[in-house]
């Protein structure tokens, strides 16, 4: 097992079932810490982690009262990571979409690179939606415009190793990005702030219903959400385009 003084695991979590305590276990089985913050669930599993914690002293939960959103779950246990001493957080989801096998991978990249942002880059199977797969290029083609193609290989997939004071002061300096827009327009606002990105390839897996899978990927209500922050991207990136073409020029 891994154990860092500087990279944690950060996995937020909302309502996931019982999938998420296979998740927090593979997770633990390959990296020290690990911390779970959990966003105001109602499924009983605060309690059952907060149980495993109670005999693993390098886990850690969070509680939300209530349900606040991936951003703002992940803003809250970064606040505290930096303030513990943590320059880096991995990122992945509680539901087993994720693969635990690539934390050490990732985060050597992290300890190799420590002012980037070490990126997924999903590797979909026969489980993926196509209209997921086939939406989330509409995503990547915006993000890589609002960056000036800076490098994003995918702007949504959420297993990802973030420098924890950059997306601090990214998120403290605005108040969006507490949702479902987290993952990309924390891409997106680094990429702007230099911080640059490295994509890994990494598989994703869409569980069953039958194999414990959850989402709360709602198509209509979340793409809304979408389109409203690249209109916002959008306006800042025609704002910033002449610092991005001078910094472009400058590499």
């Amino acid at each position: 097992m891994n154990a860092s003084s500087t990279h944690l695991v950060l996995i937020p979590s909302y309502n996931p079932g019982a999938k998420v305590y296979e998740t927090v276990r593979a997770a633990r089985a390959l990296w020290t810490p690990v911390w779970v913050v959990v966003d105001g669930s109602t499924d009983g599993t605060a309690e059952g982690l907060e149980a495993m914690a109670a005999d693993d002293p390098g886990l850690r939960v969070l509680r939300l009262a209530c349900n606040a959103g991936k951003g703002a779950a992940v803003l809250h246990a970064l606040e505290i990571a930096a303030r513990a001493g943590y320059t880096h957080a991995l990122s992945m989801d509680s539901d087993g979409q994720h693969p635990a096998d690539l934390i050490p991978r990732f985060m050597a990249e992290s300890q190799a690179r420590l002012d980037c942002m070490i990126l997924g880059k999903p590797v979909f199977d026969a489980s993926a939606p196509l209209l997921r797969v086939r939406g989330r290029k509409v995503s990547n083609a915006w993000a890589n415009l609002e960056t000036l193609w800076a490098g994003i290989g995918d702007s949504l997939y959420g297993f990802r190793v973030y420098p924890v004071a950059p997306l601090c002061r990214v998120m403290q300096g605005q108040r969006w990005m507490r949702r479902f827009d987290f993952d990309p327009e924390a891409v997106v606002r680094l990429a702007w702030a230099g911080v640059r990105p490295v994509n890994l390839p990494a598989p994703v897996r869409y569980l069953s219903a039958e194999e414990g899978g959850v989402s709360h990927f709602n198509y209509w209500r979340d793409n809304v959400l979408l389109t409203w922050m690249h209109t916002r991207l959008c306006l800042g990136f025609i704002v910033r385009l002449p610092w991005l073409l001078w910094r472009r020029l400058r590499a």
